[in-house]
């Protein structure tokens, strides 16, 4: 493939513009695509922190796709709610939900393939089979799954309409103000790390997350979280945003010390709302705090 650069490309790392130029392809595969040489700018391989000017002409040599195929694994699952269009799993702790680099398998996808067989919608593809929405690895709670795409289309739609209703429940760190409170505040890819998220107010997508404080503890706040919007690590970003981060929260500097019953952010997906996508009937589902959570709050409770 040659692409001749035109004048709005003047100044761009050349990784930056293959995933932005390419439907599909992540800034790390178009940074693999560069450290094996197969992206030349008037035949000699381009790095991935070349800038690219207007006129330039590139040659892409892309590989043929490898083909991947995700295993049926019995995994255990807590079902909350299933029939023949949708599943409801209550996800734990260090379940990671897709297969990706660093976790080929042992995933919820790998869960659901063997309990659902091949009732998966495929609109997300191969790798991502029924999977509407996601949430962190480190994150419990409540995930719904689609069985066909029109189930998935449907709750896809409420997604973006933000009729799908996602009620989580965190223990951050330090006290909040006020009762409850709105952080309004744009999220887009960290610049410099790209496992992280951040605020960005120039090239952010907007991110909405409602609060209400639960309980208070010293040093630590139990707040429930309502998300308007999915962005990826949304409520902690906001909450860090704030300054006060996820208790347990490695990436966003939430602090461990003294919590040993925490793996990662203490962050629970609680409460989902859902009109069924064949029925059009409003379902509300709900799951109880893990054990690790109850035991942060007893923990705090010994604070006071």
């Amino acid at each position: 493939m040659n692409v001749t650069l035109t004048a709005g490309t003047a100044g761009q790392r050349a990784d930056q513009f293959l995933a932005a130029a390419l439907d599909g392809l992540t800034r790390s595969a178009a940074q693999k695509l560069l450290e094996e040489g197969r992206v030349l700018r008037q035949g000699k391989a381009l790095k991935k922190n070349d800038r690219l000017q207007p006129g330039d002409v590139l040659t892409l040599c892309i590989p043929d796709p490898t083909p991947v195929e995700i295993l049926p694994q019995e995994i255990p699952l807590d079902v909350v709610y299933e029939d023949g269009d949708v599943i409801v799993v209550n996800k734990p702790v260090g379940l990671v939900v897709h297969p990706a680099p660093g976790h080929p398998d042992g995933t919820l996808v790998n869960a659901l393939l063997y309990h659902c067989g091949q009732s998966l919608s495929g609109i997300n593809g191969q790798l991502r089979p029924g999977i509407v929405h996601r949430i962190d690895r480190d994150t419990s709670g409540l995930i719904i799954a689609a069985k066909n795409d029109m189930a998935h289309l449907a709750l896809a739609q409420q997604l973006q309409d933000h009729s799908l209703y996602r009620e989580y429940e965190a223990v951050v760190v330090g006290n909040l103000r006020e009762d409850q409170g709105t952080v309004s505040l744009p999220i887009a890819r960290h610049p410099t790390d790209r496992k992280k998220m951040a605020v960005n107010h120039l090239s952010g997508r907007p991110a909405v997350t409602h609060w209400t404080v639960l309980a208070r503890y010293p040093g630590y706040t139990h707040l429930q979280c309502r998300l308007e919007t999915g962005r990826t690590h949304q409520i902690r970003v906001h909450m860090a945003a704030l300054g006060h981060p996820v208790l347990g929260d490695p990436v966003y500097g939430g602090v461990r010390k003294g919590f040993p019953e925490l793996a990662g952010q203490c962050l629970h997906a609680r409460r989902l709302t859902f009109r069924h996508p064949r029925t059009g009937e409003c379902i509300t589902l709900s799951c109880p705090l893990p054990d690790y959570f109850q035991a942060v709050l007893t923990r705090c409770a010994r604070l006071v």
